[in-house]
């Protein structure tokens, strides 16, 4: 298991937390699209390290053509020599169409679609094939010399796909290299409902098994002041995710379907502070890893070993500097000792 850390989504400090995620020994770090361009603070990053795996989690895809963002990939994954991970989401209708002003309809084949025209893209660049994408929504058929960047030594950079929905995620499985769980989803709902969609996708696809990147909630400290904050605030944080009707699935697996709609009507209401007071314990300690930082440790690498391949803790409080440095070693030497110890049973 990767432990990743975060690169700043300014691009003003974006250098600085990269290099302090490579030194700290992270096996990668990512920039999300918030009120910055991610890919400037992944440029950024990508000029201050050397062995940091860098990338988008997320980037708007629909927000952009697949054109657009295949020059913008194809370029950061050169620039990056090779590091850089393409992770994209879709948003949601409002945003795409009140802020973005683009196009939105069937996120799910819209998506698809989207990644296979840029794969298209990439392969006139990289293969010298001719360019004649035609699809429902995109179409791509005119690429001149002048505008072929040609054929990379670094190849095309991995495309992770964010999802909650089972349409998204199946096509995630069936034309990305990765997927990226959302930081509100369980152990128990991937099991049940995320993995059996990601495997109906591989199947559809053809691939091979999508690579999981996993946003952990993360809830610790030193103390019972820093604890009771990162409480209050990781159960705010839930609430702001619970009262969206599209994640309500995840509640209702566990029984607390009932939940969602109390805090969406405390949304419409504009009673946001008093939402997290409405997130029980249980519910908690079901999205997120509770405890001190040796607790943490250990129990992350319990819960997520087997179904994530990477893991991020999302820490919706300030956190002492160099207290998740040390969960992340933590992890790291579990995981180490695993493979030794799997290693060794192989050859006895």
């Amino acid at each position: 298991m990767k432990v990743d850390g975060g690169i700043a989504a300014d691009p003003v400090k974006a250098a600085q937390t990269a290099r302090n995620a490579e030194t700290a020994g992270y096996a990668g770090a990512w920039a999300a699209e918030t009120s910055h361009d991610p890919f400037l603070a992944v440029q950024a990053a990508a000029h201050e390290t050397t062995h940091l795996e860098i990338g988008t989690s997320i980037a708007v895809a629909f927000a952009r053509t697949p054109m657009t963002l295949a020059v913008t990939a194809n370029d950061l994954q050169r620039l990056s020599q090779g590091r850089f991970i393409l992770g994209l989401g879709s948003q949601i209708k409002p945003h795409i169409e009140n802020r973005f002003s683009m196009p939105w309809s069937h996120p799910a084949a819209r998506m698809r679609e989207y990644i296979m025209a840029m794969r298209e893209i990439w392969s006139c660049w990289h293969e010298d094939t001719k360019l004649d994408f035609r699809g429902e929504f995109y179409t791509h058929t005119l690429m001149t010399p002048f505008f072929n960047p040609g054929k990379s030594e670094f190849g095309t950079p991995k495309v992770f796909l964010a999802g909650v929905g089972i349409k998204m995620t199946e096509v995630a499985g069936e034309v990305c290299d990765g997927f990226i769980a959302h930081a509100f989803s369980t152990p128990e709902y991937f099991r049940q409902v995320t993995l059996p969609a990601l495997e109906r996708g591989q199947a559809q696809g053809g691939r091979g098994r999508t690579e999981v990147a996993w946003p952990v909630f993360t809830v610790t400290g030193t103390d019972e002041g820093e604890m009771a904050n990162a409480v209050t605030k990781t159960k705010k944080q839930l609430a702001f995710y619970a009262s969206t009707p599209a994640y309500r699935p995840v509640l209702e697996l566990h029984g607390w379907g009932d939940l969602q709609g109390e805090l969406h009507v405390l949304s419409k209401q504009g009673r946001w502070d008093e939402m997290g007071s409405a997130i029980p314990d249980e519910v908690l300690d079901a999205f997120a890893v509770v405890g001190t930082p040796e607790h943490v440790a250990a129990e992350m690498y319990r819960r997520y070993q087997g179904l994530a391949d990477r893991v991020t803790f999302y820490t919706p409080y300030r956190v002492k500097p160099g207290l998740l440095d040390g969960i992340s070693h933590a992890i790291h030497a579990q995981s180490a000792a695993d493979r030794r110890d799997h290693a060794n049973r192989s050859t006895s």
